[in-house]
């Protein structure tokens, strides 16, 4: 007979060991699955640092699931003993009319965020690490930062083991189909009964949902490193938040402080697109790096140093870019969550909250609405 669980989670990123950690943490039976053994580098969910912000220029629609996200990755902090967050602040730069100054702003203002907004003068005066363009200015969101997403998932894992999840790496779901109102996953070691399944594969997520044929879009990312070459001091957390510039109208470009490996910065949905996560380019080439260091060297010319490091990646995109979270509209026992379109990890403990909630019939805490079905 099948081994039987309250819930199977498919993948064990960002969102599904945040899933597994609240399931277990309720009592349930859960078997985390996983095809390699998170955390890893062939997904999205790696490269040492991610952005966390509330000052959010991509809508209002998230500004209840992120403030559900820093009183969680504080709950992980103290559960896990682990540090997660830097909060070093973030510059959200642009040109006034830009969408990054306007949304970032009213984003802060509708939830009380402290933030300043600084012409690029001040910018510079504060932080001298950054040389913005005439007529930019920035909107500092002081309550932001930088958050490990490795770390971020060994803790939420660590914590979901410790409350009796079964977790199963190296072994992917081959398929999975309604058994009654149960559901049966089948990999290739053997097949698993759950009351609910929850599906929170990433990229591979249309390997599972052939059938609903979602309008996903995998776009390779890669992120760089630079050593600076000049004012190494000005490029610490203490004097260098994470930033966000949108540098020509709807082009983004991010980066980091030195966090001891170089100054890591990345061009926004800018990348190659491709059929599915395994086709991905997982060698780097010159190009790969060269094309972040000729925006770097506009915006923080001194980090214009050696390159160090690149780091290889993917998106998952929904055609809006933004998230998708809820039951299967075929299977009410089946939840997922997945196309964060590269935006997702600092949500990603609310999301697995979230996800929680749904396949155990509990009030949400986040409001999801925005994020349901809509193709």
């Amino acid at each position: 007979m099948p081994e039987t669980f309250d819930t199977i989670v498919v993948g064990l990123g960002a969102d599904g060991s945040a899933a597994a950690y609240h399931l277990a943490r309720r009592g349930q039976r859960v078997l985390g699955l996983d095809r390699y053994a998170p955390p890893h580098t062939l997904g999205a969910t790696h490269g040492g640092s991610r952005i966390i912000r509330k000052a959010y220029f991509e809508g209002q629609q998230y500004l209840s699931l992120l403030e559900r996200a820093y009183v969680l990755w504080r709950d992980l902090e103290a559960a896990s003993g682990c540090v997660l967050l830097n909060l070093c602040g973030c510059l959200n730069i642009g040109l006034p009319e830009s969408q990054i100054v306007k949304e970032s702003q009213q984003s802060a203002e509708a939830i009380g965020v402290p933030y300043a907004r600084l012409p690029a003068a001040a910018v510079q005066r504060r932080f001298p690490a950054f040389h913005l363009e005439d007529g930019h200015v920035a909107v500092f969101d002081t309550e932001a930062g930088l958050i490990s997403p490795e770390n971020g998932v060994r803790a939420h894992l660590e914590q979901a083991r410790r409350y009796g999840a079964r977790l199963h790496f190296d072994e992917p779901a081959l398929r999975w189909q309604p058994d009654g109102d149960d559901v049966a996953v089948t990999t290739a070691q053997a097949t698993y009964r759950a009351g609910r399944l929850i599906l929170t594969a990433g990229g591979w997520i249309n390997d599972l949902l052939a059938d609903l044929r979602l309008p996903l879009q995998i776009e390779r990312v890669t992120n760089a490193w630079f050593r600076p070459k000049a004012n190494a001091a000005h490029f610490h957390p203490s004097r260098c938040p994470v930033y966000i510039w949108e540098y020509d109208p709807d082009l983004y470009f991010y980066g980091f402080p030195d966090l001891g490996d170089g100054v890591k910065a990345g061009i926004h949905y800018e990348g190659a697109l491709v059929d599915h996560p395994d086709a991905v380019e997982r060698a780097v080439s010159e190009t790969d790096h060269e094309a972040a260091r000729v925006v770097l060297r506009r915006l923080l010319p001194d980090a214009d140093g050696p390159f160090a490091n690149t780091a290889v990646c993917f998106y998952t995109n929904t055609p809006d870019k933004h998230y998708l979270i809820d039951h299967h509209p075929d299977h009410p026992q089946v939840a997922l969550a997945s196309a964060c379109s590269g935006h997702g990890f600092k949500a990603s403990n609310a999301i697995g909250e979230a996800l929680a909630d749904l396949v155990t019939e509990q009030d949400l805490k986040v409001d999801i609405d925005a994020f349901r079905w809509r193709w």
